[in-house]
C-alpha cells in the first residue's frame, strides 16, 4: 500500500498545494478558450490523454510504476472514470457558458455534497454541527447562482443559467469521486487510482464523438495539449503535498482557487466578480471551512479513542 508521510514540512506542503491549485486554474483557464471552438468530451480527451505521459513518468520516478499498472479491483476504476470524466465534461461545458470565477466558486458545493453523500451511502453520523455548516455552505452556493436562475433575456442569451446548472452538477459527481475514492482506497494503491482515471477518462471520452468533435485550431490545439500537461503536472503537486503535510491542514487553501481564478477571469476574459458572487462565495467557504475543522476535531476524537483502548506492553 501507500507509503506512510516521511517528513513533516508544512511549508513545502503548502507551497507545492498552493501551486497545484495555481496549475489547476490555468488549465481551466486554457480549457475555457478552448472549448470557444471544440466541444466539452473532446476537451475532455485532450486533458486525460496528455496527462497520462506526465503521470507515468512521475511513476517511474518514484518506482512505482508496477502499482500503477496492476489494479486489484478493475471495475472499481472504471466506476471512478465514469464519475470523474462526467464530471469533467459538466465542468467544461459549464467553464464554456459563465465566468471562471463564478464556476469555481459554484464548485465549492463538492465538500457539501461530499458530506450529504457520505452520510447516505457510507452510513456516516451527521449531527447538527455539520449539517449547519452544509446549509450554510448550500445557502452561498444558491446567492452566487440566484443570477443565473432568473431566466432573463441575458441568461437565456448567453447560456449561463445552463452553465451553472452544468457546474453544479459536476459538483455533485465530484462529490461522489471523493466518496468512491474513499472507498477504493482500502485495495488500491494511489498510483494505480490516479493513473488508471487518465487512462479510463481518455477512453470514455471518445464516447463523445458523435456529438459534433471538430478539427481544432492550431491555438486551440496548443492549449487542449497544455492544459493536459499542466493539469497532470498539478494532480502530481496536489498529491505530493499530502507527503508533507497532513490533508486537514491543506484541504483550506483549496479555496485560494477564487483568488488565482478572479485574477486570470479578469486579464484573460475581462471578468470582474460581483458582489453577489463574492457574497455568496463567502459563505460557501465558511461553510467547507466548518466542515474541514469539524472533520479534524472528530479525527483527533477517534486518535486519542483508539490510544486509550490500545492494549499496553507490560
Amino acid at each position: 500500500m501507500d507509503k506512510p508521510h516521511t517528513e513533516h514540512r508544512p511549508g513545502r506542503a503548502i507551497a507545492l498545494k498552493l501551486t497545484a491549485v495555481f496549475l489547476f486554474m490555468c488549465m481551466a483557464a486554457m480549457i475555457k478558450e478552448a472549448t470557444q471552438e471544440v466541444p466539452p468530451g473532446q476537451a475532455v480527451f485532450f486533458r486525460s490523454l496528455f496527462a497520462i505521459p506526465v503521470i507515468g513518468l512521475w511513476l517511474w520516478q518514484r518506482g512505482e510504476i508496477r502499482e500503477g499498472l496492476i489494479p486489484n479491483n478493475l471495475m472499481g476504476h472504471i466506476y471512478r472514470g465514469v464519475f470523474g470524466a462526467s464530471a469533467m465534461v459538466l465542468t467544461f461545458g459549464g467553464l464554456k457558458l459563465i465566468s471562471l470565477p463564478e464556476a469555481t466558486a459554484i464548485g465549492y458545493a463538492t465538500p457539501m455534497f461530499t458530506v450529504i453523500l457520505a452520510a447516505v451511502f457510507l452510513g456516516e453520523r451527521v449531527r447538527i454541527f455539520r449539517l449547519s455548516a452544509v446549509g450554510l455552505g448550500l445557502l452561498g452556493v444558491m446567492i452566487v447562482m440566484a443570477p443565473r436562475l432568473s431566466l432573463d433575456a441575458e441568461t437565456l442569451t448567453t447560456g449561463a443559467t445552463l452553465g451553472a446548472i452544468l457546474t453544479l452538477g459536476a459538483a455533485l459527481l465530484r462529490a461522489l469521486v471523493q466518496i468512491h475514492v474513499r472507498k477504493m482506497v482500502s485495495t488500491e494503491h494511489t498510483a494505480a487510482i490516479v493513473f488508471y482515471f487518465s487512462l479510463t477518462a481518455t477512453t470514455l471520452s471518445l464516447l463523445s464523438i458523435p456529438f459534433g468533435w471538430v478539427w481544432p485550431s492550431q491555438n486551440s490545439l496548443i492549449l487542449l495539449i497544455g492544459a493536459g500537461l499542466v493539469g497532470g503536472v498539478a494532480q502530481i503537486l496536489v498529491t505530493s503535498s499530502y507527503r508533507f503535510g497532513a490533508a486537514s491542514m491543506l484541504a483550506p487553501f483549496d479555496y485560494s482557487s477564487l483568488i488565482f481564478a478572479s485574477i486570470l477571469g479578469y486579464f484573460l476574459f475581462s471578468e470582474t466578480p460581483t458582489s453577489n458572487m463574492l457574497f455568496g462565495a463567502g459563505l460557501v467557504v465558511a461553510g467547507g471551512v466548518l466542515i474541514i475543522w469539524r472533520e479534524r476535531q472528530l479525527g483527533m476524537d477517534r486518535a486519542k479513542s483508539r490510544a486509550a483502548t490500545a492494549p499496553k506492553g507490560e
